[in-house]
């Protein structure tokens, strides 16, 4: 699956399923990317990756026929140009509570000139930096990687906070915005309430997300960290459109722990 295949399935209002990397190896990417998902995502935040990782990373991936994605630990020059240039085709813009917030993030995803979603004559404060790289074959496919990938990067908010669900008309007003990734337990914590998906405020603010997108026009997504099919099915049924699902470290910790007894 490429990122054209993903839009594809988007635009016929499909979902698009894809898993989370914690692992910096090379061969658990490529082999999550052989499960079968669209994309892989390398969790940047809370896994044990560095910058010179990800080139390989990334190789695994579209090796195992998947869109390379990266979940960045903050939404800084720093990492989305790291990514981007390594060769991801996605990112995942962590912790965004607000308008201001995204359109500095995806200012900086973006190459000079291609911030068509301005208003005419609005220029923007800040682009991402131009330079020869493993993304554009280190110069040689510059101009095809400028006017042809770069254009189409998947670019995804993650709702984490009780106050990007405040903001959240705003956000999701964005035109360059591809979807939005829910992510429960910062949302949860941001409310006082880690990890209690049942309470009825956190239920109420998942109400005000799905209403939200649905006022907008807008992809929803979230991360079904447990791996569960049922809770995928119920997801997409209820009209999730853009889903993580499970982690490297919890489908190796569910596979491989020793049964009760033995």
């Amino acid at each position: 699956m490429d990122i054209d295949g993903i839009r594809a399935l988007l635009a016929d209002d499909r979902p698009t399923v894809g898993t989370w990397l914690q692992f910096p190896s090379p061969d658990v990417a490529e082999l999550m990317a052989r499960a079968g998902y669209d994309w892989v995502a390398a969790d940047l935040e809370h896994g044990s990756f560095g910058p010179g990782d990800l080139p390989d990373i990334f190789r695994a991936v579209e090796c195992g026929g998947a869109a390379p994605f990266a979940r960045l630990p903050e939404a800084s020059k720093t990492w989305i140009k790291a990514a981007l240039e390594a060769g991801a085709q996605g990112l995942i813009f962590p912790m965004i509570e607000s308008r201001a917030q995204l359109d500095r993030a995806i200012d900086l995803a973006t190459y000079p000139g291609q911030d068509g979603w301005r208003a005419a004559g609005e220029t923007a404060p800040e682009y991402r930096g131009v330079g020869y790289c493993r993304a554009n074959v280190f110069g040689k496919a510059f101009d095809a990687y400028r006017e042809g990938r770069a254009p189409k990067l998947f670019l995804v908010a993650q709702i984490e906070h009780i106050r990007a669900v405040d903001e959240l008309d705003a956000i999701l007003a964005h035109p360059r915005l591809d979807a939005i990734m829910v992510g429960p337990y910062d949302l949860s914590g941001s409310m006082g309430l880690t990890g209690q998906f049942g309470h009825p405020d956190f239920l109420a603010a998942m109400e005000r997300i799905k209403a939200a997108c649905a006022r907008a026009h807008a992809r929803m997504g979230l991360h079904i960290v447990q791996p569960d099919p049922a809770a995928l099915a119920r997801e997409i049924a209820a009209g999730c459109r853009f889903i993580a699902y499970g982690i490297d470290t919890v489908f190796l910790w569910r596979g491989s722990e020793r049964p009760a007894g033995a």
